[in-house]
């Protein structure tokens, strides 16, 4: 009895902590404006796609502009997929040990608010793909489905779960580069899905560890991975993103469409990214939330930054 009053206690004292900001604060928090980086992914068509000479080299305001709306509507979209993802989830989320904080899971946001809001800015968000072209709408379109089944159905089917978030990323570059209507290499496809996968697992690891012999209590589909399967996943899609982004740089393809061989210079920035996250998952318990991995790891932030300095001057160097 003790500790149940002492569990109601804290989930109080949780509830709390968001029921005092505003339903406009809480309708923001859901959204999940940290997790937005994310969708930097679209404008890989405009840093890569537009380095190529076909496409021209020069970028104008037009396209700049086209990419960032992109953006915008991507991070609408995923917001909603959190919102309802949030209200699928309610249940079990009060049962986790950070996700109860959450406006939804703590009452502090009524449901039918959640649903009439995510339902609104689908519309406003839909909306303004059409105006990028009915190639980028139907894209954006397939993924707010398919990010919307995994909300429901497909996030308790095993291997399907991290597969579902994987082509999330993939169609986030494809809508990248419709908008700004270049070509995107079919090898950084690859490594776009190969990258999504590994980070995938290692936020399934992290759960599995984090909530230990309750993993399944909260999420039924964590009792079907081990971290010992996990890590065997993890070895295999590490080597196969390394592989394949050392295939993209060097080959001749990629040579003969950006006029240049000096890509390969930046295969050490993947490298290093790759198994600097991996030490944070093994010996700092990370993995949790990759953007806040991103953000608070200094070593991680600059690799990535410094990896994109690096490919942007080569591509656009004379």
């Amino acid at each position: 009895m003790a500790r149940t009053a002492s569990s109601v206690a804290v989930s109080d004292a949780r509830a709390a902590g968001v029921s005092d900001r505003s339903t406009a604060a809480n309708l923001l928090s859901s959204l999940r404006p940290r997790q937005w980086t994310k969708n930097l992914l679209v404008f890989a068509g405009l840093l890569f796609g537009a380095a190529d000479p076909a496409n021209g080299r020069l970028l104008g305001v037009g396209p700049i502009v086209q990419a960032v709306e992109a953006f915008a509507i991507f991070c609408a979209l995923s917001g909603i997929v959190y919102l309802v993802n949030d209200i699928t989830d309610r249940q079990s989320d009060r049962l986790h040990p950070l996700k109860a904080r959450r406006p939804i899971a703590s009452g502090a946001l009524p449901v039918s608010t959640a649903i009439a809001f995510a339902g609104v800015l689908g519309a406003l968000a839909l909306g303004a793909a059409a105006t990028l072209g009915g190639r980028f709408l139907a894209v954006s379109a397939a993924y707010l489905g398919l990010q919307l089944l995994y909300s429901g159905p497909l996030k308790h089917v095993v291997i399907l779960d991290v597969l579902t978030i994987s082509i999330g990323f993939v169609l986030r570059a494809v809508a990248g580069a419709f908008a700004v209507n270049v070509d995107i290499s079919h090898w950084l496809l690859v490594c776009t899905i190969l990258l999504a996968l590994f980070i995938s697992l290692a936020k399934r690891r992290h759960e599995l560890v984090l909530l230990a012999d309750g993993a399944p209590t909260h999420r039924p589909i964590l009792g079907e991975y081990s971290p010992y399967l996990l890590d065997q996943m993890i070895a295999v899609v590490t080597a196969s993103t390394l592989i394949a982004y050392i295939f993209y740089t060097i080959s001749p393809e990629t040579e003969l469409k950006f006029g240049t061989h000096w890509l390969g210079l930046t295969i050490p920035f993947p490298i290093y990214g790759i198994f600097r996250y991996l030490y944070l998952v093994h010996r700092r318990d990370g993995g949790g939330s990759p953007t806040d991995m991103l953000i608070m790891d200094r070593g991680l932030l600059l690799c990535v930054v410094f990896w994109a300095a690096a490919v942007a001057l080569i591509l656009y160097t004379p």
